[in-house]
């Protein structure tokens, strides 16, 4: 088949990389315009760069949606869109301009977190388990009938973005699986039970600060959930110091006897600090055992390292905002 990509993005990546080496013809490429960070520097969009390796047309309009842009993919005479994390919202009349529609890998087992940040979700509502859904793009969101769905536990240390990255190459392979579905001919998607669904909407730079009040089990999830982005923020208020900015980046809930033999009585106050140790009392009475935390402008450090530069004690306290 003759086919347009349309993705931006890490997780969009092996996808496009597995399409290029199938034995279909790749006749463009949809992607969000080059961007430009500090200094005026151009971010490099790896996936325009990999199109262009290959010779494949690239397109980054501001708007797909735009009468120019639709122009443009009607002149490609593309069979069918696959999209991946593109970021826009496809219009009808663009959906109806490949023969066979389009088609969008998406990083949850639908109906459940339809959105922009559904591997976030997951990790964050202590899914076991998640995966990648392919389907035909309706208009509703995320609501069009399935062609396939692979599925995976999700590891109790994991984060965010090594989920992400795991389910980008699942989802590579689901969508070979998917293409040879819709070539043939000889199956049809099937519809989504709605009545499961439920939203994963895209999260901002606040949403990265911790809650010390949620239970310990919660605060984990929280952790993994935020990273890369947007990150899991804490301030640390100690004794004698300045408040100090940090990044809690991983930690484990701990037996219920710690907070229970303690004096610490308010979430995010410090129950035990020792040369080795760093555990934080949370919600609903539980603790909360720090391993590797980044000060702000310092480097990622053990536990012990903290410790031994910084010296907290029992009392001090993280809290979500100064």
């Amino acid at each position: 088949m003759r086919l347009v990509m349309m993705g931006t993005g890490v997780f969009a990546m092996p996808t496009l990389r597995a399409l290029i080496e199938s034995d279909h013809e790749m006749v463009g490429l949809y992607t969000q315009p080059d961007r430009t960070g500090r200094g005026h520097h151009q971010h490099v969009n790896p996936m325009k760069a990999l199109a262009e390796e290959h010779g494949i047309p690239v397109f980054q309009p501001k708007k797909a949606n735009a009468p120019e842009s639709i122009a443009d993919l009607k002149s490609l005479n593309a069979d069918l869109c696959v999209v991946a994390a593109y970021g826009q919202i496809l219009s009808s009349e663009l959906l109806a301009t490949p023969k066979a529609g389009a088609i969008n890998l998406h990083a949850s087992i639908l109906p459940k977190y339809r959105g922009a940040a559904p591997i976030q979700w997951a990790v964050k509502m202590g899914e076991q388990e998640t995966g990648v859904t392919i389907f035909q793009i309706e208009p509703k969101l995320d609501a069009g009938p399935v062609w396939g769905v692979v599925t995976t536990p999700i590891r109790p240390d994991e984060t965010y973005g090594e989920l992400q990255d795991r389910l980008a190459e699942y989802g590579a392979e689901l969508c070979l699986e998917v293409l040879d579905k819709i070539e043939s001919g000889s199956e049809a998607p099937e519809e989504q039970d709605h009545s499961g669904s439920t939203l994963a909407p895209r999260l901002n730079k606040q949403d990265g600060a911790i809650d010390w009040s949620q239970s310990a089990a919660e605060i984990n999830c929280h952790i993994r959930a935020v990273q890369p982005w947007p990150k899991p923020t804490a301030i640390f208020q100690m004794n004698n110091r300045k408040p100090l900015q940090v990044q809690v980046l991983e930690a484990t809930a701990q037996p219920d006897s710690y907070a229970e033999s303690a004096t610490a009585t308010e979430p995010g106050e410090v129950i035990l600090a020792t040369r080795q140790e760093l555990v934080v009392r949370t919600g609903h009475n539980q603790s909360l055992l720090i391993k590797r935390i980044q000060p702000a402008g310092k480097k990622v450090m053990e536990i012990d390292e903290f410790l031994r530069g910084y010296q907290p004690q029992p009392g001090d306290r993280f809290v979500s905002h100064s």
